[in-house]
């Protein structure tokens, strides 16, 4: 006999197509209605890939089969697929095989920078997206136990590394390939390196966007990513607090001066969720991120309150948005992560995702951290600025 329960059953066997968790346990399921031998399915899913749907439709066809269903409706509701993105990159890349790279950045340490940037990496995979996640926060690599990956050591294939999979999404980080617990205490060249190692040496495949998780502030490595790959989207995030928002400003200025796209802002511990009754409370604050938003021509993509899974899961390794993506904080992520894909979308539509104007142009063996480099970069800037004025850059133009 056909019931509720049984069919929930059969349903939890199902894995979401990439991952290991069933879409029942995803909370994809949303309802089940029997009639004698006829069952109707509704599910919900966070990706618009057809192969997707295709999938779910013959696993839910086949097992509800053998418990006996001869009628089926199977319905499977998806976000809108996304539009054919045109080839407008202009500039170096040197990760060729990776369509997109997003820059998620902090003006100040301590504001849940990599917790956003793991929980924006699975929620994308969870939309059918083909994605990476590059650990290159050199002075606190957190992102291996915040993937359960903690421990572990990276596969060696000739002189490149393997990244790891977890939750659908590869990953690789500069916390494992360094001596745990070692202090890293490096100068911009070293800094440069390391950036464009990560980038190079690790057998990324095909994937449609890389999410970076980047140092704290506004320095060699935020530039070295930007000459070496077209940035397809920053993302700063912060804390409610006017003391974080000061650095932000200066982060939010770096993504303009880089020629990167904003995608938003996420504020963080916006709000406090009490586990036992659920109230919210504004601790640290919460909207304060709206004006700065305004004054940069982006939005505010997520406002994610204190939540104790937020900081079980990151502990743990169990990612907030897979292990409770019906959650408040969840559903969040989820929506950040789409918001995230249009503007991506939308700046391949315009044309502006490229580096070549921020090139480095020094003779050769010059280092551009070296006073030698920053004082012929000064020189060249201001050559460019006199040509720009009509004037010979020589100083001897009449004013």
């Amino acid at each position: 006999m056909l019931t509720i329960e049984n069919i929930k059953e059969k349903l939890s066997t199902i894995s979401y197509p990439g991952f290991t968790k069933s879409i029942v346990d995803f909370g994809f399921v949303k309802d089940i209605a029997i009639d004698g031998d006829k069952v109707a399915v509704y599910v919900e899913i966070t990706s618009s890939a057809e192969e997707v749907e295709k999938e779910l439709r013959e696993n839910i066809t086949k097992e509800l089969t053998m418990l006996g269903a001869t009628d089926l409706n199977i319905a499977i509701a998806k976000p809108q697929a996304p539009k054919q993105m045109s080839n407008s990159m202009s500039g170096n890349n040197m990760t060729p095989q990776v369509k997109n790279f997003v820059m998620v950045s902090s003006g100040k340490g301590g504001v849940g920078k990599s917790t956003t940037s793991v929980n924006l990496a699975i929620a994308l995979a969870m939309q059918g997206k083909k994605v990476g996640l590059l650990d290159a926060d050199i002075y606190g690599p957190n992102i291996p136990r915040m993937m359960g990956l903690d421990g572990q050591e990276p596969e060696i294939i000739g002189s490149k590394i393997m990244p790891y999979k977890a939750y659908g999404v590869e990953v690789m980080s500069m916390g494992s390939l360094v001596e745990e617990g070692k202090a890293l205490v490096w100068r911009g060249a070293m800094i440069q390196k390391a950036i464009q190692q990560l980038l190079r040496d690790i057998l990324w495949s095909d994937l449609d966007v890389l999410v970076i998780d980047m140092p704290p502030g506004t320095g060699d490595a935020q530039l070295t990513l930007a000459q070496s790959v077209p940035v397809a989207a920053g993302i700063n995030v912060t804390t409610p607090q006017h003391v974080a928002l000061d650095d932000s400003r200066r982060s939010l200025e770096m993504f303009s001066k880089l020629h990167i796209p904003i995608a938003g802002i996420i504020e963080n511990m916006s709000g406090f969720v009490c586990p036992k009754c659920g109230e919210e409370s504004d601790i640290f604050g919460s909207g304060t991120c709206d004006d700065l938003a305004k004054e940069y021509n982006t939005k505010v993509l997520a406002n994610i309150p204190i939540e104790p899974n937020i900081r079980v899961g990151g502990d743990e390794g169990k990612p907030v948005v897979y292990f409770y993506p019906d959650s408040k904080t969840g559903k969040k992520y989820l929506q950040a992560a789409q918001q995230l894909w249009e503007n991506i979308e939308k700046s391949h539509a315009d044309g502006a995702i490229g580096n070549a104007d921020i090139q480095p142009n020094l003779p050769a063996g010059v280092s551009a951290c070296s006073t030698e480099g920053q004082a012929y970069q000064k020189e060249q800037e201001a050559k460019k600025a006199a040509e720009k004025s009509g004037c010979c850059g020589g100083g001897h133009c009449d004013s």
